[in-house]
């Protein structure tokens, strides 16, 4: 499927920052070219956060990323299972998916990669597949969860994009006070120099092609 011939795209995000990390470039890319961005994000991880925080911390930085790019808050669903607990909530998140499907209709919808190896993530992947099983679906890549990725699709990115995905990613407070080595601007970039390396572009980001319909 060419960007052309995608309108609305559906992004599932485990967690509240899960979008950012794995396809906010090709967010701004797509923002950039008009086309509608919703975002559904199934869990606030308010068990993760640093003792003494507000509880409401993760869900706050995802409205203020969301903002950076410039979606309104319509496009964006924001729900509150426990981190690491969503196969507990199979049912719960397949039906929010599905009413998700009918109010939005998206011609593509991102997921975390199907070899991702983090127990919520592994949920939103199978419950998406079929929610939207006969959507164009690619899985997005979150290196840190993977041993292999099959990067059977690139979307090319310019350095606005990154510069984009970076301040999104810089709103998160919470993440870099626990100093995670992905959550760095050096990170970030290296992938998607990899990644452009790959199809002959400076940058890009990379895809697990699960469906597409044409």
């Amino acid at each position: 499927m060419s960007i052309k011939g995608i309108k609305r795209v559906l992004i599932l995000a485990p967690h509240t920052d899960d979008a950012e990390l794995g396809c906010g470039g090709t967010m701004a890319r797509f923002f950039e070219e008009g086309i509608d961005i919703y975002v559904a994000a199934f869990s606030t991880a308010r068990a993760s956060l640093p003792e003494g925080s507000d509880p409401d911390m993760l869900k706050k930085e995802f409205l203020a990323s969301m903002r950076i790019l410039g979606l309104p808050a319509s496009n964006l669903h924001v729900y509150d299972y426990q981190v690491r607990m969503l196969s507990y909530h199979r049912q719960e998140v397949l039906e929010e998916m599905v009413k998700l499907k009918k109010s939005i209709l998206p011609d593509l919808v991102l997921v975390p990669s199907g070899s991702d190896l983090h127990q919520d993530h592994e949920v939103v992947y199978n419950e998406g597949l079929r929610a939207f099983k006969d959507v164009s679906i690619w899985g997005y890549e979150l290196p840190w969860n993977h041993v292999s990725f099959s990067t059977q699709a690139f979307v090319k990115l310019s350095q606005p994009h990154l510069d984009k995905k970076w301040e999104m990613m810089q709103v998160y407070e919470s993440q870099f006070i626990k100093q995670r080595p992905y959550f760095t601007k050096e990170f970030m970039e290296g992938l998607a120099r990899v990644r452009g390396v790959q199809i002959g572009e400076p940058y890009a980001e990379a895809f697990e092609v699960v469906r597409l319909k044409v």
